[in-house]
């Protein structure tokens, strides 16, 4: 390994991730990871590992992992509904030029049902933000 390695190593998990402290510096010059910490995005929590005391330096990371993290998965979220919008193009270009009768039978009420609601949820907070900025404006 040719580059200097973190200090800390963060295992993602659904919700978060264990931290492990990285150590290199041994007899051996093996790598090392000792776990410190367990943290949760969604609740903000960091829980340390054992009876562990985590030191001001592994809570500035941890925290910043966490905002990186947050802000990371933010992003994925966005660039899914791209991808979605993408896809539903696609989805029309296919039924109105490939899909048999028999393709469409099988897919038509799903996806009628699935762009209903989509279609209410999105006219719902489209005018929620419209009150919302004439009721601002007024204001």
């Amino acid at each position: 390994m040719g580059a200097e390695l973190p200090d800390y190593y963060f295992r993602v998990r659904d919700n978060g991730a264990f931290v492990f402290r990285v150590d290199t510096e041994n007899r051996q010059r093996r790598i090392e990871m000792e776990q410190i910490a367990v943290v949760n995005i969604r609740n903000g929590e960091i829980k340390p590992h054992g009876d562990r005391r985590l030191t001001e330096q592994d809570l500035a990371e941890i925290k910043g992992w966490m905002a990186d993290r947050t802000a990371l998965l933010a992003q994925r979220d966005i660039d899914d509904i791209h991808r979605a919008v993408d896809y539903l193009n696609t989805t029309t270009h296919w039924v109105q030029s490939k899909a048999s009768d028999a393709q469409l039978e099988q897919i038509t009420d799903a996806l009628l049902l699935a762009m209903h609601d989509l279609r209410s949820v999105l006219v719902r907070k489209k005018a929620d933000r419209l009150i919302r900025a004439q009721q601002a404006s007024e204001s």
